[in-house]
């Protein structure tokens, strides 16, 4: 399976990407931000990083870029697509996603393994996982306070589009401990926490068993080849 990978200037987690879709089984595709081809990809990643210095606002620019164009497109049409952390923006920004994500509410960039609950797995992303399941991925970001106003939560809720939920601590003051979003269709994620720094034993987060042990992330990528073979 051909996953495209997004690059925008200041993107920082495109090569990690990359990776997680390779050690997943599948082809990553290097994307370019003024590109307006998606190359036959089946799958987009738009990672994290400070895309165009995240000037205006984290995602905003990144929004307008030529490849968006086609990113939207594709993704109302039913291509899945995963944002993450800066790529979670994008999304909003590009109103694939609702709501909006402000600064930090204790003004400081985070840093930390953090564990989540997963509250969907019925996406393309989230199949290889279990509702109510327990995992932990490495979170890193100045930007990560969701938002929306209590209409669109209320919906969010009720119409089971919370994907993900901050556990024992919440790091950005997101309301409702909102870690991540799909849309209604299910083919679209994003969250603040980064998974494709959780995929390979070793250069994970710690867990019981081991130190850096930690490889919650691969299945997010797993179950973006899983859903493609069992559609196939």
């Amino acid at each position: 399976m051909r996953i495209g990978v997004v690059t925008f200037p200041g993107s920082l987690d495109d090569r990690d990407a990359q990776r997680a879709v390779r050690l997943a089984g599948g082809e990553p595709v290097a994307l370019w931000h003024g590109a307006h081809d998606l190359d036959g990809v089946e799958a987009i990643v738009l990672p994290g990083g400070f895309s165009y210095g995240d000037y205006l606002r984290c995602g905003a620019i990144a929004a307008q870029s030529p490849i968006m164009t086609e990113v939207v497109s594709a993704a109302n049409a039913g291509m899945p697509v995963l944002g993450i952390c800066n790529g979670f923006q994008i999304l909003v920004e590009s109103h694939l996603l609702p709501g909006g994500l402000i600064r930090n509410d204790h003004g400081d960039f985070v840093c930390r393994d953090q564990r989540l609950r997963v509250e969907n797995a019925d996406t393309a992303w989230t199949n290889q996982f279990t509702a109510g399941e327990e995992i932990t991925i490495p979170l890193k970001n100045g930007e990560g306070g969701f938002i929306a106003d209590a209409e669109t939560l209320k919906r969010l809720e009720s119409e089971g589009q919370v994907a993900f939920r901050y556990l024992q601590t919440n790091p950005n003051g997101s309301l409702n401990d909102i870690a991540g979003l799909t849309n209604a269709r299910g083919n679209v994620v994003g969250l603040m926490p980064h998974p494709e720094h959780a995929v390979e034993a070793g250069f994970g987060p710690d867990t019981d068993a081991a130190m850096r042990s930690g490889v919650d992330g691969l299945r997010f990528f797993t179950s973006i080849l899983q859903q493609t073979l069992a559609n196939a």
